[in-house]
């Protein structure tokens, strides 16, 4: 069995700067898809007391798929540039999040 090398140490950069810009393009990404939905720039949160139930958990359930689809993305992208870049795949056997 070969021996797994060791990913290079430069890929917590590059994950942090990932993980930040996933973020930020999955809150752009929820605003604009918001917007479509109810034609509203802002979309309500928890503590909204004019807000029903209905509508906050919409907004929960839209913004929470959005992020999880951006980050697995993002996420993707960058680990198979890594493998390209240094042949070895960033996350260990197990592979993904714990």
């Amino acid at each position: 069995m070969a021996k797994k090398k060791k990913l290079p140490f430069a890929y917590q950069p590059l994950g942090f700067v990932l993980g930040w810009s996933s973020g930020w393009l999955a809150g752009l990404a929820f605003r604009k898809t918001w917007m479509a939905i109810r034609n509203e720039e802002d979309a309500p949160d928890a503590l909204d007391k004019d807000r029903g139930w209905g509508e906050i958990l919409l907004a929960a359930a839209v913004q929470g798929a959005i992020f999880a689809v951006v980050r697995s993305a993002v996420d993707r992208a960058g680990a198979k540039a890594i493998e390209r870049s240094t042949g070895t795949w960033p996350a260990g056997e197990k592979g993904g999040r714990d």
